[in-house]
């Protein structure tokens, strides 16, 4: 059964991320408030030029400390190259700075609304939730990873966790433990092949919550599509008869949820930037 892949989303999202960068060989060029002004305006309209919504800043004499809101086809890489980059050309002529200006490195970390245990625990609690639990062959599955894959970049210190949730078309109430456990192994060697991480899977029937790790080169955006295609064809080829059953012409709606989540809060790392 031939289903037409997806080439874009409508997204509802919160995408946050703390970011961490530092001067080449931590020579202070941004001592003093002239040096640091000149800094924050050019980090402040580099943001606002591509479309980043910066949160918090705070800049040190030998490093740069931020907390950004991105949009789901965005990249941390190339987020990091763009401040790197444009705020080096923009300060090193405003300050008379012989490059390198900034250090290969950067730190990244995913932070959001909700901690990333409380997501875990409203992934674990999602058949209660929607009332599933109770019945006697509840049509559900749950997975968690018992070893979680490590990711790795170069130059870079990363943990990007994404909270994902995808809905069949219609709301149609389309997986069983069966189909949904199938669904997530497959996922699984998906994952595996394009270098990015599955932590949980909470499947109902008419939707899929989510727990994924990215690297920084790929977008939540990237991960989403690669996981809505490859989860429609394998549906597709392997339980046809489950989507003619009740009429879908696809798998998926072509709408997801993306939410960051790490060890802190954004609330947190906001105040302690601010402070």
């Amino acid at each position: 059964m031939y289903l037409t892949p997806f080439t874009s989303l409508t997204w509802a999202y919160q995408l946050h991320y703390y970011l961490c960068f530092r001067t080449h060989r931590r020579l202070p060029y941004f001592e003093g408030s002239t040096p640091a002004d000149a800094l924050k305006t050019a980090v402040n309209e580099i943001c606002e030029r591509c479309d980043y919504h910066l949160l918090q800043l705070n800049t040190y004499p030998d490093q740069v400390r931020c907390l950004v809101s991105m949009q789901p086809a965005q990249t941390i890489s190339k987020v990091i190259q763009t401040l790197k980059a444009n705020s080096a050309r923009e300060c090193g002529r405003q300050l008379g700075l012989v490059a390198p200006v900034w250090a290969g490195g950067y730190l990244a970390r995913s932070v959001g609304k909700m901690r990333i245990g409380a997501v875990r625990q409203y992934l674990d609690q999602q058949p209660q939730h929607h009332g599933y639990e109770a019945r006697l062959l509840p049509p559900v599955y749950r997975y968690r990873a018992s070893n979680p894959v490590s990711l790795s970049s170069a130059h870079s210190s990363f943990e990007l966790n994404h909270h994902l949730v995808f809905a069949t078309q219609y709301r149609q109430g389309v997986f069983t433990s069966t189909v949904g456990e199938g669904l997530s192994t497959y996922w699984l060697r998906v994952a595996a092949k394009r270098g990015f991480a599955i932590d949980q899977i909470s499947v109902v029937p008419d939707h899929v919550h989510l727990l994924v790790r990215v690297v920084p080169k790929m977008s939540i955006e990237e991960c989403a599509l690669l996981l809505l295609n490859n989860g429609q064809h394998y549906i597709g080829q392997r339980f046809p008869e489950l989507l003619v059953q009740v009429g879908l012409t696809q798998l998926w709606q072509a709408t997801a949820y993306a939410g960051t989540c790490g060890k802190v809060s954004t609330a947190l790392i906001k105040h302690w930037l601010d402070g």
